[in-house]
């Protein structure tokens, strides 16, 4: 009888914490745009082409989507949950669909500009995000019957595409202004401590579960690794002339 309440405890224990987990990536995505985008926005004073506002709209649904799903577990409703799941794979289709579009965009907005080559590289810090937050998203989906699993791989998931609102606050009050009305690309450098700073809510999972299981679960361990990975080596691979190739590729594909 004890244990039983016990394991009960601790599902309570952990639905909450993942509703929490859930509602911070909201927050962080949230107040990272706030700055640069929802503010400038409700002033009237942002002015972007309808694919920007298509690409920030399917990318905020999408935490929005992960906190109704969260909520959904929370309250026991997991076959709504389940329901709803079909348009968690819109989404995400949608957001992959839009990151390599704003990507060619931007390579063929800013090549006549002389930006050609930085903002070819930087569209590497956009590809490679979006790739690991598909993979991620497709082994969730593989792993949907799977409950402690699937949970990790979306949470990783979303995780994973924080540090762009997380720069957002780098670039607002480090950044050195930039001349009215000139497009910046900033070196890629650049996003790896905003990177590095959204991996501590990995960090906060590692130890719940360390709590909880005794061992952090081997998404966290492996996905984790690989998403450092991911953010450690793009400058390197940024600046490689494969890259380089392929992003003009890219470029030409959009152009045709």
């Amino acid at each position: 009888m004890a244990s039983a309440q016990s394991a009960a405890t601790a599902a309570a224990s952990g639905r909450s914490f993942y509703l929490t987990m859930a509602f911070t990536c909201l927050a962080v995505a949230v107040l990272g745009f706030a700055p640069t985008y929802f503010l400038p926005l409700a002033n009237g004073k942002f002015a972007a082409p309808p694919l920007v506002h298509v690409h920030g709209l399917l990318f905020f649904s999408w935490t929005l989507f992960l906190c109704a799903q969260t909520w959904l577990v929370s309250r026991g409703r997991t076959l709504a949950h389940r329901e709803w799941g079909v348009l968690g794979v819109a989404i995400a289709t949608g957001m992959v669909f839009t990151v390599f579009t704003t990507a060619i965009f931007r390579i063929n907005q800013l090549e006549p500009l002389g930006m050609g080559p930085a903002i070819r590289a930087f569209s590497w810090v956009q590809v490679s995000g979006i790739i690991f937050f598909a993979v991620v998203f497709t082994l969730a989906i593989a792993k949907v019957r799977d409950p402690e699993t699937h949970k990790r791989l979306m949470l990783l998931a979303t995780i994973s595409l924080l540090d762009a609102p997380i720069a957002r606050w780098f670039l607002t009050f480090l950044a050195p202004p930039a001349p009215p009305g000139q497009p910046v690309v900033p070196p890629v450098f650049v996003t790896v401590p905003p990177a590095i700073v959204a991996d501590l809510l990995i960090v906060a999972v590692l130890v719940f579960d360390w709590r909880t299981r005794g061992r952090p679960h081997r998404v966290y361990v492996v996905g984790g690794l690989a998403l450092l990975a991911v953010q450690l080596t793009r400058p390197l691979i940024a600046a490689t002339p494969q890259w380089d190739a392929l992003a003009t590729l890219l470029g030409r594909l959009g152009a045709a």
